[in-house]
């Protein structure tokens, strides 16, 4: 007896698969923060050097 069903394109019968609760996905989530705070800190060094420009030139 085999417990390995082979699928040939037939529908499963019996219980339906429960859908698995959607948890958050913690890498997905690092990744977008990564990205607003370098987009935080590269406008932030912007602002800094106008400022110093502006200081030093007038």
């Amino acid at each position: 007896m085999t417990l390995i069903r082979a699928d040939h394109g037939e529908p499963r019968r019996g219980a339906t698969r429960r859908r698995r609760r959607r948890r958050l996905d913690w890498a997905r989530f690092d990744r977008w923060l990564d990205l607003v705070v370098v987009v935080a800190v590269s406008i932030a060094v912007l602002v800094g050097i106008v400022a110093l420009v502006l200081t030093l030139l007038f």
